[in-house]
């Protein structure tokens, strides 16, 4: 806090307004040079640089301030409600519900948009809500639990968006642009839209804004003085959905400007509510309107493939990894009673016999059996050299890519003792993700060994960051999946910047993001497969590391062991599997959250033992999840790492409720 000791809200405002006014004026003098005063005052209609300036670039430059001020007074609304400093419309989910109801209506009832797009994106937005608040409910919305279940929701219903996204590409190829946040306008209708629905929030906000302030003292007291709780939050979160909804509807997904100027203006001095009602407002207009400029002088032609909500997401997650360690999670996380032990096998390898059976079982069907044009075939039906020239690297990249996840979950939770830990949920996929993408992008013809290293590199670099934010707290197991949450959200936001463009690349890119196995070919299959062979016999020697670690530092130095350069080699070996899983399968697929978990629950507690059962289930889950995607939808296909995105997701919600 002493940094800002010299700051006001005041003062960052206007030194906002002032790089805002600069930016501006390069900005009109790149479009217009000299002539730029006659387009914003009465345009020629004659002149196309003043016709331009004044039906283009001039409702861009408002429609900016409005969503910024919009989307910081719904984030001041929700925190305060809340007492949530990590609350926001998009840390709560409310902007990815409301834009995968504007998809759903795009493709299945068109016609309801032109009625109401803005009602139609309140309703997925506060149904996306009502799901956060469903799963936070036991918790009595602790700060953390509400925020994990926000980012979790969040994570889901984009897999719903990306699933109609792939099947929908033509039809939905300018949303993908819209839903990245893009500014781009061609005349004022968005700024007549917006302009009376942010004059409503803001009068709402002022008339609700003595009753919520009481909640700086406590619900007990607020109570006491005649304040409804129940009404307040319905009321306050109505509005922050209301002004969210409608800002989704006209200009789509718009990052972290409603954490991020609220959480500003507050460390500059802004204590009150009164106070951050009127400060974040203004400051996340001039946020988002200079972060668009900049966007629009540096890249000039191109502006206008480069979402602007997109790269403020990008610009954001580094927020919300700085302001994770000054949440005080050790305050607001309610205590949780332990689960029951659950009892361990006396015979634990006849149970895991039975998952190899069974993996093997799933692994023929997705061989022989399946949908042609005639319908479904028996299982070897078809003859091998119709089926297996394309089925066979799927199914063996598929179950390879489980077993390493499943392994690399493993480690993870026993390393760091949180049983909700996982390659996926700790963003070190999304690291890996970012390294590969980029990759792609600038290297097409890069071979498999290119991309593993990368791969390798963007998991340890995302580690890396993990052990330097939360080093100081001791590895909080709350703060740490905050922090990887934080980093798959730059992994969203990076992805969206890519594939709003209209690039050939785009489309093979948007499969293997969402975990197909389409584009594997032979030789890939077959040299993820050593590496996974080798890996696995690493970590089958370094079993008894994995025994000991979970006993405490104190017992595992008593015992002989070497804590700190033990973890980083497990975490190094945690690299190499996520970056090879992920090549295969894409970032997401809480595969390795699922089956470390199912393997514990089948009484599978020594390390080997839950490292063996592990990997059988990782074998079954994605051996499954890519036939069913294969085959529910025929001839059109569901990439394997949404299906097991879908039912992992579940799985963790469901988790999420017993914290």
């Amino acid at each position: 806090m002493s940094g800002w000791s010299f700051i006001t809200p005041g003062r960052l405002c206007g030194v906002a307004a002032l790089c805002v006014f600069a930016l501006a004026a390069a900005s009109l003098h790149a479009v217009a040079g000299a002539d730029w005063y006659g387009g914003l005052i009465a345009p020629n209609p004659d002149d196309i640089t003043q016709v331009l300036v004044h039906d283009s670039w001039l409702p861009r430059f408002v429609v900016s301030l409005i969503g910024g001020a919009g989307l910081a007074l719904a984030g001041v609304l929700m925190q305060q409600i809340l007492r949530n400093p990590l609350a926001a419309p998009t840390t709560l989910g409310v902007a990815a519900g409301a834009q995968l109801a504007l998809l759903l209506a795009t493709l299945f009832a068109p016609s309801i948009l032109a009625w109401s797009r803005g009602g139609i994106a309140f309703a997925g937005g506060t149904l996306a809500v009502a799901l956060v608040f469903a799963l936070a409910w036991r918790q009595r919305f602790a700060p953390i639990v509400l925020v994990l279940a926000g980012l979790v929701v969040n994570l889901y219903v984009h897999a719903a968006s990306r699933t109609l996204i792939l099947f929908n590409k033509e039809k939905l190829h300018g949303l993908m642009v819209w839903g990245a946040g893009s500014l781009v306008q061609n005349n004022w209708a968005e700024v007549v839209y917006l302009a009376p629905r942010l004059a409503i929030t803001a009068v709402g906000a002022a008339v609700l804004a003595r009753a919520l302030a009481l909640l700086e003292l406590d619900e007990a007291g607020a109570r006491s003085l005649g304040v409804s709780l129940v009404w307040l939050r319905l009321a306050s979160l109505g509005l922050g959905v209301f002004i969210t909804a409608s800002i989704v509807a006209s200009l789509g997904m718009i990052g972290f400007v409603g954490l991020a100027a609220p959480a500003i203006v507050r460390l500059a001095g802004a204590r009150t509510l009164p106070a951050r009602l009127v400060w974040a407002p203004i400051f996340g207009a001039l946020l988002l309107a200079a972060t668009d400029l900049m966007l629009q002088l540096f890249t000039r032609q191109n502006a206008m493939l480069i979402p602007t909500g997109a790269a403020t997401a990008a610009l954001g997650a580094p927020l919300l990894l700085w302001l994770i360690p000054r949440l005080s999670a050790a305050r607001s996380m309610p205590t949780a009673s332990p689960a029951p032990p659950v009892p361990r096998r006396v015979h634990p390898w006849r149970m895991i016999g039975f998952c190899l059976v069974a993996a093997v079982v799933m692994a023929i069907v997705a061989l022989f059996a399946g949908q042609g044009a005639n319908g479904w075939h028996a299982p070897f039906s078809l003859p091998w050299h119709e089926t297996g020239a394309w089925r066979a690297p799927r199914v063996l990249a598929a179950g390879v890519a489980g077993m390493m996840l499943a392994l690399a979950g493993t480690i993870i939770q026993r390393v760091s003792g949180n049983p909700m830990a996982s390659p996926e949920v700790l963003g070190v996929s999304a690291g890996s993700g970012m390294g590969l993408l980029a990759l792609v992008w600038l290297i097409p013809t890069a071979g498999t060994l290119a991309m593993l290293g990368v791969g390798t590199a963007g998991a340890l670099a995302t580690l890396v960051l993990l052990i330097a934010l939360n080093a100081r707290s001791g590895f909080e197991p709350e703060q740490l999946l905050l922090t990887g949450m934080a980093v798959m959200f730059a992994f969203d936001a990076i992805q969206r910047i890519a594939l709003a463009g209209d690039d050939p690349r785009t489309r093979a890119s948007l499969a293997w993001v969402s975990g197909s196995t389409y584009y594997v070919t032979p030789t890939m299959a077959g040299l993820v497969a050593v590496v996974g062979v080798v890996l696995v016999a690493l970590a089958w020697l370094l079993v008894r590391w994995l025994d000991v670690l979970p006993l405490g530092e104190s017992v595992a130095r008593a015992l002989g062991l070497h804590v700190v350069a033990s973890r980083l080699v497990l975490l190094a070996l945690v690299a190499v599997l996520t970056a090879a899983a992920t090549l295969i399968v894409g970032p997401l697929s809480f595969v390795g959250l699922l089956a470390p978990h199912l393997a514990r629950l089948a009484g599978l507690g020594r390390a080997r033992t839950q490292m063996a059962g592990a990997m059988a289930f990782g074998v079954l889950l994605m051996v499954a999840a890519d036939w069913v995607g294969r085959e529910v939808l025929f001839p059109m296909e569901i990439p394997a790492g949404l299906v097991a995105t879908l039912i992992g997701g579940t799985y963790f919600m469901w988790q999420l409720r017993r914290v």
